[in-house]
């Protein structure tokens, strides 16, 4: 899987602005995205031209996720910046 050689099933969830992110908070999102709508992978969408923001994350192997799951992505996505002296624990 990657998003340079997407594969049918496969969506992106886009945020509706980027977030910072280092490389262990990608690793969450991406993890947290592909428990939560049941996909075979994720991975994070860097914003184009800006360096440590993630804009949405690639989801292969599930179907559009719904509204609610959406939100429920970015927000996980905004509270891994207000959590980062805190850790990385949703698991």
């Amino acid at each position: 899987m990657s998003r340079a050689r997407p594969e049918a099933g496969c969506v992106v969830v886009s945020f509706g602005e980027a977030h910072p992110m280092d490389e262990a908070s990608e690793v969450a999102l991406e993890d947290y995205a592909r428990v939560l709508t049941r996909a075979r992978a994720a991975e994070a969408v860097p914003a184009a031209g800006v360096p440590g923001m993630i804009e949405g994350v690639h989801l292969c192997g599930a179907s559009q996720p719904s509204p609610a799951a959406i939100a429920d992505i970015e927000g996980f996505a905004r509270s891994l910046l207000a959590g980062r002296a805190g850790g990385l624990g949703w698991s």
